[in-house]
C-alpha cells in the first residue's frame, strides 16, 4: 500500500493546493491591507485553467458581501502573509466589477472583457 504522506485538504508545502484550501485565504494588497478573502474560483470547464478568483469583501457579520471576480494572474501567493497578494488599493475596489452573492453574473465573453479591461489586461480567450 502507497502511503503519499498528504490527506484531503491539507497543504502540504508543495506547488498545489486543494481547492478547499483556497476559499477562504486572505487577500492582501502591497501595503499589507486586507481586502477580503477568496470565496470561490472560476475554472474553465474544457482547459481546467482558472480564470477567475473572486474576491469577497465588505458587509458585515457575513452579510452583504460584495464579490469581485479578479484575473486569476493577478494574484500571487505570499508565504509570509500565508494568503494571496494583489497590486490593488481599496480605492480602486469601488468602481470595480462585482456582485451580490445573489446575483452571480453570466461569465461569459462580454463579462470577462469587461473584468479584465477594468484592470488593464488583456482578455486572452
Amino acid at each position: 500500500m502507497t502511503d503519499y504522506g498528504t490527506e484531503i485538504g491539507i497543504d502540504n508545502g508543495g506547488a498545489l493546493i486543494a481547492s478547499d484550501r483556497v476559499e477562504g485565504t486572505a487577500v492582501y494588497n502591497r501595503q499589507g491591507d486586507r481586502l477580503g478573502r477568496i470565496s470561490n474560483f472560476m475554472v474553465d470547464k474544457v482547459s481546467g485553467q482558472v480564470r477567475y478568483a473572486v474576491l469577497s469583501f465588505g458587509g458585515f457579520l457575513g452579510m452583504g458581501h460584495d464579490h469581485y471576480p479578479l484575473p486569476w494572474s493577478m494574484l500571487a501567493y505570499d508565504t509570509d502573509q500565508g494568503g494571496y497578494v494583489v497590486d490593488l488599493d481599496k480605492q480602486i475596489l469601488d468602481d470595480a466589477p462585482r456582485y451580490a452573492a445573489e446575483q452571480r453574473p453570466d461569465y461569459n465573453d462580454a463579462y470577462g472583457r469587461n473584468v479584465y479591461q477594468y484592470y488593464g489586461l488583456i482578455y486572452p480567450w
